[in-house]
């Protein structure tokens, strides 16, 4: 897959690999999460493209245009930058073109923003999802949109809502389960676990003190569940270990900076040490607690052990 970041630079690319003879078909978005509905949506472009025998650029923003266009509301994405890319690596698209968003970008026209940033890629079709509008106020809806392509040479296709669990599959939707702590629900909206990658880091050594030897992660820049308790998956080295882990705050020592810590009953966790893993929650076991001593959290833990391997078990093969 090939990275972009500007029109300029993907427009010379396509030139050089002759990828453009017959144009492009686009699809735009935030793609956000890369649920089930982003992935139908990518999918729908790539079979128009085969069809039409045009080359298939996925267009997208960063940072995620409400941190421009309400800064003065907190926005966490729900996966890094690099998480997004990675993921929609996996999906087949040839060309992504990233383009910076600011506020001239969020002033065009639709008109404007489809001769300025389409039109150059020699577009011949626009896959949209079916909320998407473009451009200035978001007045660019599908209506719209066709009347410029009537007039530029391109056509368009909007794609219906991808339903999951009775209800339409959305960013909004994922981010309101994930937030909730509702790991399971969000799972069957993205068709994967949700979860972040990030290095193993020392952490202050009481799960060793407590016989429960956790690998600490530095939390990462886009959403976690809520603080709790969570059965999970730790992927070290291409293997996937059975994890209990904690996002929250230890107040049963006093409190701390919200982190992130996994118990692995099966590995040794000082063994992952300075590693690059991958953290992925399968279910939530209960909320974060204080407890009046040590040896209550030591026999709390032992049970949410029990309980996460239990549910483990059925998972993986319910979502693999």
């Amino acid at each position: 897959m090939q990275i972009s970041h500007s029109v300029e630079e993907l427009a010379l690319a396509l030139a050089h690999a002759g990828a453009a003879s017959n144009g492009t078909g686009i699809t735009i978005g935030n793609f956000d999460g890369v649920h089930l509905g982003h992935q139908a949506l990518i999918q729908h472009t790539r079979d128009i493209c085969q069809q039409k025998n045009l080359t298939c650029v996925l267009l997208t923003f960063w940072p995620h245009p409400r941190v421009v266009v309400t800064p003065h509301k907190p926005h966490a994405p729900l996966n890094t930058r690099e998480e997004r890319l990675r993921l929609l690596g996996t999906l087949g698209i040839p060309h992504v073109l990233e383009l910076p968003f600011d506020r001239d970008l969020a002033a065009l026209s639709p008109t404007d923003f489809v001769e300025h940033c389409l039109m150059p890629l020699r577009m011949r079709h626009l896959a949209i999802g079916y909320d998407f509008s473009l451009g200035r106020g978001r007045s660019g809806h599908v209506d719209v949109l066709r009347e410029i392509g009537s007039s530029h040479g391109f056509s368009v296709t909007q794609l219906p809502p991808v339903i999951a669990e009775g209800a339409i599959v959305s960013s909004t939707r994922l981010r309101d389960y994930i937030a909730r702590g509702d790991v399971w629900g969000a799972a069957h909206l993205l068709g994967r676990w949700h979860g972040f990658a990030g290095s193993v880091i020392h952490g202050d050594g009481r799960g060793t003190g407590l016989g429960f030897p956790t690998a600490n992660l530095l939390p990462p820049d886009s959403l976690l569940p809520c603080e709790g308790v969570y059965a999970s998956l730790l992927e070290a080295d291409g293997q996937r270990h059975f994890a209990v882990s904690n996002v929250g705050r230890k107040p049963t020592f006093g409190g701390s900076p919200l982190g992130v810590e996994s118990f692995l009953p099966d590995v040794d966790a000082i063994d992952l040490y300075g590693q690059q893993v991958r953290l992925e929650f399968v279910a939530r076991l209960r909320g974060e607690q204080r407890f009046a001593s040590v040896e209550a959290l030591r026999a709390q833990i032992a049970q949410d052990v029990a309980e996460a391997r239990k549910i483990i078990s059925s998972a993986v093969a319910d979502l693999s």
